[in-house]
C-alpha cells in the first residue's frame, strides 16, 4: 500500500454500523471521516432467527449511503464484518449476498474471539504503550467481549451471549423497567462472567479499559451527571441504576449527556455493565475512542505490511497437530508452481485465492493427528471449528473444503453450499491440490520434473518431460486414479 491512500472499516453492528475512513501514514492511521447509523439488526430477528424485511432494508439503505463515501477506494482496502447477528441469523446468506451487491465489498462474519481480537488491536493503538496487563471490555447490541492483553498482544480472548439490545427485549420488554428487571439483568450479565471469572481473575491486570458505544454512553452520562470525573466507577454505576430504576420506563429517562437514540438500550447495557464490575471486582474503568473498526484498519495495515496475523495462525495450527513440515512445505511449493501457470486463464490471479491455496496446502495432512482413516475429513473438521486469529468464517470455510476436497472424492455438496460464484473458483484450486499432493505420494526430496499445465475450462492438460511417467509408475498410477475423481466431478485431467 502506498502512502497516503485511502481505506475503510466497516462494522455490522447488532446495534449500529459504524464505517471509517482513513488514510496510511508512516505505518500509522490517520482517521478521515467516521459514520454511524442506528441500524438495530438484532432487533430484526424472529423467533426462528431468521432477519425480517424491514430490518433488512434498514441495513441496506445504510450500506447504500456508506457505498457513496467508499465509492474509489479499492476492493483490497476495504474490510467489512458482521458480527454476532450475522453469525446467529439463518438467512444470513441471502442478507450478506445483497449487502455486497450494495457495498461492491465482501463482507466477511468473524466468530466471536476473532472480534474480541480485533476489538483490543484498535483499542490498544489508541492507549499509552505502558507495560502491565490490561483488562478490556466492550459491549456490543448482542454479545460482549472481554479481553486481557499487553501492549498490542491479546493473551485472553473471550465473547460471551449477551448485549444491549438482547437484554432489553429480555428483560426491558415495552420500555418498562423495574427494580426487579434490572436486578435480574444484572446477575444475567454475572452468571455469564462466571464462565471466564477464575481465569482472568487469576491472570489479572493493572488497567481496565471500556470500548465502543454502550460504555461511551455509561461514561458520558456519570460525568455530565457528576458522579465521576471520568470513565466510569463503580459508585457512578450504582447511582445511575438508582435514577434508572426510580424513572420506571426509558421513555422517561431523564439523564445529562444520555442521547436519545440511546434511551432504550441504556438500562440493559448498564445492567452488563455494572454485572461485570460486581462480578470481576472493577472499581474503575477508563474509556477508549478505539474499537472493533480501528482494530480491523490496524490489522488490514498489518496485511499490507506481509505482518499477516493469519499467516501466525496457521504455523500455530500445524505446530499444535504436529503436521509433518517438510511434506506440506513440499505440496505447498508444487501447488503454487502449478497455480502459476493456471492463474490469469482461470481468472484466480489475485492475492486472497493464492493465500487460499496455500493455506489448505501447509494444512492438507492436519486431519492425521485424530487418525489416518478420513484424515481429509478430520482436518476439514478442525480448521472449521477451531478459533484462527484474523480469519473470517467464510475464509475457515474455503480452506476447510480445500483439506476435505484434497484426496478421495471431490466435495461437491460442500460446494455447493457456497455462494454460486465462489463454487467454481474453489473447485479450481482443489483441483490444483489435488495434483500437488498426487506429485509428493512418495514423500520424498526427488525434485519434481519442469512440468507443464494447461486449462481450459475444468480441463486440465499436465505434460511431462519424456519418458518421466514411464520412469515413475506409481505416480502415473495415482494420476490415472486422479482422472477418474476429476470426472465423475465434471472435470477432465490429460496426462502426456
Amino acid at each position: 500500500m502506498q502512502h497516503g491512500e485511502h481505506l475503510a472499516a466497516i462494522d455490522l453492528g447488532s446495534n449500529s454500523f459504524h464505517m471509517v475512513v482513513a488514510r496510511q501514514a508512516q505505518g500509522e492511521i490517520q482517521l478521515l471521516d467516521a459514520l454511524s447509523e442506528k441500524v438495530q439488526l438484532g432487533a430484526g430477528l424472529d423467533k426462528e432467527n431468521r432477519l425480517d424485511e424491514e430490518t433488512q432494508t434498514r441495513a441496506l439503505e445504510c450500506l447504500g449511503r456508506f457505498a457513496q463515501r467508499i465509492a474509489g477506494i479499492p476492493r483490497g482496502s476495504v474490510r467489512v464484518v458482521g458480527t454476532n447477528t450475522l453469525r446467529q441469523a439463518r438467512n444470513a446468506k441471502v442478507f450478506i449476498a445483497r449487502a455486497e451487491a450494495v457495498l461492491g465489498h465482501d463482507i466477511e462474519i468473524v466468530a466471536g474471539r476473532e472480534e474480541a481480537r480485533l476489538i483490543y488491536l484498535g483499542v490498544a493503538h489508541t492507549l499509552a504503550d505502558d507495560a502491565g496487563q490490561r483488562l478490556v471490555v466492550d459491549i456490543g447490541g448482542g454479545s460482549t467481549e472481554l479481553i486481557i492483553g499487553e501492549r498490542f498482544e491479546p493473551a485472553e480472548t473471550e465473547s460471551l451471549h449477551m448485549g444491549c439490545v438482547s437484554f432489553a427485549q429480555r428483560f426491558f420488554a415495552e420500555g418498562n423497567i423495574t427494580e426487579k428487571a434490572f436486578d435480574k439483568a444484572v446477575t444475567a450479565a454475572r452468571q455469564e462472567v462466571l464462565s471466564i471469572h477464575a481465569n482472568y481473575r487469576r491472570i489479572g491486570w493493572q488497567q481496565s479499559v471500556g470500548a465502543s458505544g454502550t460504555i461511551k454512553a455509561i461514561s458520558q452520562v456519570c460525568v455530565e451527571q457528576g458522579w465521576c470525573d471520568s470513565g466510569v466507577t463503580l459508585e457512578g454505576l450504582k447511582k445511575a441504576r438508582k435514577r434508572v430504576i426510580k424513572a420506571g420506563s426509558v421513555d422517561k429517562l431523564d439523564l445529562k449527556g444520555l442521547r436519545e437514540d440511546r434511551q432504550a438500550i441504556f438500562p440493559s447495557g448498564l445492567a452488563i455493565l455494572y454485572g461485570i464490575f460486581e462480578q470481576l471486582g472493577i472499581g474503575q474503568m477508563e474509556v477508549s475512542s478505539g474499537a472493533l473498526r480501528e482494530g480491523l484498519l490496524y490489522d488490514l495495515l498489518g496485511r499490507f505490511g506481509h505482518e499477516d496475523v493469519r499467516d501466525r495462525s496457521i504455523q500455530s495450527l500445524m505446530n499444535r497437530h504436529h503436521v509433518e513440515r517438510s511434506q506440506a512445505e513440499r505440496v505447498c511449493e508444487t501447488a503454487m508452481a502449478l497455480f502459476r501457470q493456471v492463474a490469469a486463464d482461470w481468472l484466480l490471479d489475485d492475492e486472497p485465492m493464492e493465500d487460499t491455496l496455500r493455506w489448505g496446502a501447509l494444512l492438507h495432512e492436519l486431519g492425521l493427528a485424530v487418525s489416518h482413516s478420513q484424515f481429509h475429513k478430520h482436518g476439514a473438521y478442525l480448521i472449521t471449528n477451531s478459533d484462527l486469529a484474523g480469519f473470517s468464517r467464510q475464509e475457515q470455510q474455503a480452506v476447510a473444503i480445500l483439506v476435505r476436497g484434497h484426496r478421495r472424492k471431490i466435495p461437491q455438496s460442500a460446494l455447493d453450499e457456497l455462494p454460486e460464484d465462489e463454487r467454481e473458483p474453489l473447485l479450481r484450486l482443489c483441483l490444483v491440490l489435488r495434483i500437488a499432493t498426487r506429485l509428493h505420494h512418495a514423500r520424498c526430496d526427488e525434485a519434481t520434473p519442469g512440468m507443464n499445465l494447461k486449462v481450459k475450462g475444468n480441463t486440465l492438460t499436465l505434460t511431462f518431460p519424456e519418458g518421466w511417467l514411464d520412469e515413475h509408475p506409481l505416480t502415473l498410477a495415482d494420476l490415472e486414479q486422479e482422472q477418474d475423481y476429476f470426472q465423475a466431478a465434471g472435470c477432465e485431467l490429460i496426462l502426456k
